[in-house]
């Protein structure tokens, strides 16, 4: 025998089935008991209240307000079947939807702003980084004072110092072994050199001013003044290079050995920035002048002194040097 209706079912057998749901109660009870009987007439009594006055005890819910009027002051056929009964749902869930939708649409812009601001701090982090590196790259091609003031956009006026000791130096020979060598071996070779001498001088107070071909130019007493102590530490500097050197050899001519000769001078000069696109900082005055003939007129392996570096470094440091007179 089937249970379905000849006519269908209609909306009180959803309205059963849904409305314990709804309402967060059990189901009725289906033992034959007289607390069952006792419950069932009660309802029976509030169900005829309710048709006398023509409404329902789900209404006072718009969620338990499922299928409209009550089924049971509507004749058999007019009750509405499950097309309308869906359709009053989403009528009744139409308000519940939109907050849904404009809760999902604020936590998506919660999200996307979450996002937004993780994004923007790695790529200020970056950009930190990378601002950092650009800075330690500038400083080592200019002094950090000047560097500082070119990253503000200040003009660097050029400087007068009365004291500073320059250091200059150059292979012997190295005409003539650049024309044997091929570039990329005198690449190398410079390289390999200027590399172990920048290291050095880093334990000394002094500037590496520049480097052209096989010459190495270093200055103490400037950009920061050091008082007396400049001719002393370009001395000590100038040991601990020659000292270096005399271990090293040519990289392709693993039997033949490097000829430096250093010259030093210490006097009054200018310093200042020249060039915008690709600026440097150049030193000016006879100083640096006396300094390069020094060097050019010394021998391999050793130190040209001037007489008055000289005078600067014995008042200064208590270093026994084995000196002897030469003259330009």
């Amino acid at each position: 025998m089937s249970l379905v209706p000849p006519g269908g079912a209609d909306s009180p057998s959803p309205r059963r089935a849904v409305s314990p749901l709804l309402e967060m109660r059990r189901p009725h009870c289906t033992l034959a008991c007289d607390y069952c009987a006792a419950i069932l007439e009660d309802k029976f009594k509030r169900s005829a209240d309710m048709r006398n006055r023509g409404t329902s005890p789900l209404s006072a819910s718009p969620r338990q307000s499922l299928t409209g009027e009550p089924p049971w002051t509507l004749p058999d056929d007019d009750r509405p079947d499950f097309s309308a009964l869906k359709e009053n749902i989403q009528r009744i869930n139409k308000d519940c939807e939109t907050s849904t939708r404009l809760d999902m649409l604020l936590t998506q812009v919660e999200q996307y702003a979450n996002n937004l601001e993780a994004l923007v701090e790695e790529r200020t982090s970056d950009y930190l980084e990378e601002k950092r590196k650009c800075e330690e790259l500038l400083y080592q091609l200019l002094p950090k004072s000047v560097a500082s003031q070119l990253i503000m956009g200040q003009p660097v006026m050029a400087e007068t110092y009365d004291q500073v000791t320059i250091y200059f130096s150059d292979i012997i020979g190295f005409t003539q072994l650049s024309a044997e060598s091929t570039p990329l071996e005198v690449v190398d070779l410079l390289n390999d050199l200027y590399t172990s001498f920048d290291s050095i001088i880093e334990n000394f107070d002094v500037y590496k001013v520049e480097t052209i071909g096989d010459a190495y130019m270093v200055v103490s007493g400037l950009p920061m003044r050091n008082g007396n102590r400049h001719a002393a530490e370009i001395a000590r500097m100038s040991l601990a290079l020659l000292n270096a050197v005399r271990v090293k050899t040519v990289p392709h001519r693993p039997g033949e050995r490097l000829l430096l000769r250093i010259g030093m001078h210490t006097g009054p000069c200018v310093a200042g920035v020249v060039g915008l696109k690709m600026p440097r900082y150049c030193l000016f005055g006879d100083t640096v002048n006396t300094a390069s003939r020094m060097e050019s007129h010394g021998e391999a392996l050793k130190i040209h002194v001037s007489p008055k570096t000289k005078r600067f470094w014995i008042c200064t440091t208590a270093l026994n040097w084995n000196a002897e007179e030469k003259s330009l």
